[in-house]
């Protein structure tokens, strides 16, 4: 019976080595799946929280790159109107400065007529006067007929005089040398159209 025994105890004892094992290796496989739980239960935490933070910086930046888009629109769209701005106070200025060198030579222009047009009139004033004096000394109509005075005079009278047409018609006679022999000076009335237009020019 002692025989049986030991040999039943060798024959146990390999088995109860190999169900130790296998109970030790269930421990670790149930501790390392109790580890593998643990950082996954860890992860999915991160994941949610670290998700969240994730979602809302991509909506920042999402957001951001919307109003970058938008600031920039707003900067070309100034750029353009501060461009078609910039061209048109251009041709402007370049208008203004044509007005003003067409008004400056304008001015010159009056500037020299009305200088030539003074020049006539303080010409004329005076042959007019030379005239009225011969004629009230009682100097020969013929005689101022020869003077340049006279030509001066007879020009005025055709060209610019504003006189009565019976007037005009009679200074201009005398002038040509209708008159000039039969002039006589005390009836004072070539004298006198030739006052009237001293006095109009004056």
């Amino acid at each position: 019976g002692v025989a049986v025994q030991e040999r039943s105890a060798a024959m146990a004892n390999p088995i109860r080595k190999v169900v130790t094992m296998l109970q030790n290796m269930q421990s670790k496989v149930t501790e390392e799946g109790k580890r593998e739980q643990d950082l996954y239960d860890k992860f999915m935490c991160y994941c949610k929280t670290s998700g969240g933070d994730l979602d809302k910086s991509i909506a920042d930046a999402e957001a951001k790159i919307e109003n970058a888009d938008a600031t920039l629109k707003e900067k070309k769209e100034r750029k353009t109107q501060l461009e078609a701005e910039l061209k048109e106070h251009t041709a402007s200025r370049d208008e203004a400065k044509e007005t003003m060198q067409k008004a400056t030579a304008m001015r010159g222009k009056e500037a020299a007529a009305f200088a030539k047009e003074s020049a006539d009139l303080k010409t004329n004033v005076a042959a007019i006067a030379k005239a009225v004096t011969a004629l009230e000394k009682g100097a020969g109509g013929a005689a101022f007929l020869q003077t340049p005075a006279a030509q001066q005079v007879r020009t005025w009278a055709m060209e610019r005089a504003t006189l009565p047409d019976e007037s005009r018609q009679e200074l201009l006679s005398f002038l040509s040398g209708g008159a000039g022999a039969s002039y006589a000076p005390q009836s004072g009335e070539i004298t006198g159209i030739l006052k009237q237009m001293g006095d109009e020019m004056a």
